[in-house]
């Protein structure tokens, strides 16, 4: 089973790696996907990261799971149409999507949020409210392949419910 992390510059650092890390414990590949391939992105404490594959090489058949970190990274990762396309893919096939924090901009601009129950930092609660989606001040949410949450703190059970679904769907 394949799992791709999106990259850009000024991620957060744990919303990116603690995933990553957590998903390779269960058994997945994991590659990181940014801009370019072979470059490296540093998050916003500095840690850096390897796209190991630029978007214009990805499709949605070749991964099990998009993961989707947040930081200021997310307001980057939305201005590319490959990125929207691959959320849109990801979603219409219903494979697991993650995504913490400011990570719901991306999901916002890939216009798959109406009528979708949903987590995220509260800063953008009226963005993903406006993109019609049901906000909910949870540590997560699961609705359907989509699972939210706010923010670092929250990173256990984000991670405790998204392999939980990948287990019920035996991708784990």
């Amino acid at each position: 089973m394949k799992a791709l992390q999106l990259l850009s510059e000024d991620f957060e650092d744990l919303e990116l790696w603690y995933p990553v890390l957590r998903l390779r414990e269960a058994g997945l590949k994991v590659d990181l996907a940014g801009e370019t391939a072979g470059k490296t992105y540093h998050g916003k404490y500095g840690v850096p990261a390897v796209a190991d594959v630029s978007f214009k090489e990805l499709t949605a058949e070749e991964y099990d799971v998009l993961l989707v970190p947040g930081g200021w990274a997310p307001d980057k990762l939305r201005r590319y149409p490959e990125v929207l396309q691959l959320v849109r893919d990801f979603d219409a096939a219903q494979k697991p999507i993650g995504q913490i924090c400011h990570a719901g901009w991306v999901l916002i601009s890939a216009k798959i949020l109406q009528g979708r129950k949903v987590t995220s930092t509260p800063g953008i609660r009226d963005d993903m409210e406006n993109a019609g989606a049901l906000w909910l001040d949870e540590a997560v949410v699961v609705d359907q392949n989509l699972v939210s949450s706010r923010r670092p703190p929250d990173l256990p059970a984000y991670l405790a419910a998204l392999v939980q679904l990948l287990q019920e769907r035996g991708l784990v």
